[in-house]
């Protein structure tokens, strides 16, 4: 499980063409620092497991399920990803649950700049509208934000000086893709008081 707080702006280094699943070459000293083959790190915030360590670098096999449903098959040698090791047993939750499980992406619609923030207009695929709210969590490229304003196929986040700084968030523009995970509680409320629900819960 994550938390969405991104820990290091990394690089992708290599990319390799498998066919059907590719392998990435990425840079990251920060999430590299211990970590081990089997290990998890998650990348524009799609779970990835770690096949492959070398000098503050890891390899990671990406099956065409995820590359089909995130923006990882766009990624290319020398692009920037957001970075998050796991959340430690007994660690602060300093965003919100994060699993790493990227439920389809959004585009960058416009960006409003402020002296101190930037408000940015991300395009929502129809099929997550019901589970973004506003004021609630939403996880853009593995960084846990907020809601602003909830539309009916958009919603707007509100960036940090230290957001835009440290993430990839601060130099995607209108057109890119971003990938989107919605607040898996709202999806297992959905579930339990689906059609059916009282039968189940005897």
């Amino acid at each position: 499980m994550f938390t969405g707080i991104v820990e290091e702006l990394g690089e992708v280094t290599a990319v390799e063409n498998l066919g059907d699943s590719s392998r990435f070459r990425l840079r990251g000293a920060v999430v590299t620092d211990g970590a081990k083959h089997g290990d998890s790190i998650a990348v524009n915030g799609v779970c990835l497991t770690v096949v492959g360590l070398e000098e503050g670098q890891f390899t990671a096999d990406v099956m065409a399920e995820t590359l089909n449903r995130s923006s990882l098959g766009a990624l290319e040698t020398g692009s920037k990803v957001n970075l998050e090791r796991p959340m430690a047993v007994g660690g602060r939750l300093g965003g919100h649950i994060v699993q790493g499980h990227v439920d389809g992406t959004g585009t960058i619609v416009e960006r409003k700049v402020s002296d101190h923030w930037e408000i940015v207009k991300i395009s929502l695929p129809a099929g997550l509208t019901r589970y973004v709210v506003e004021k609630g969590s939403i996880t853009v490229d593995g960084v846990s934000l907020t809601v602003v304003d909830a539309g009916p196929d958009y919603f707007t986040i509100s960036l940090i000086p230290t957001t835009l700084a440290l993430t990839t968030l601060g130099i995607k523009g209108p057109g890119d893709p971003v990938n989107l995970e919605v607040d898996v509680i709202a999806k297992y409320v959905e579930r339990l008081l689906g059609p059916g629900s009282e039968e189940s819960a005897r």
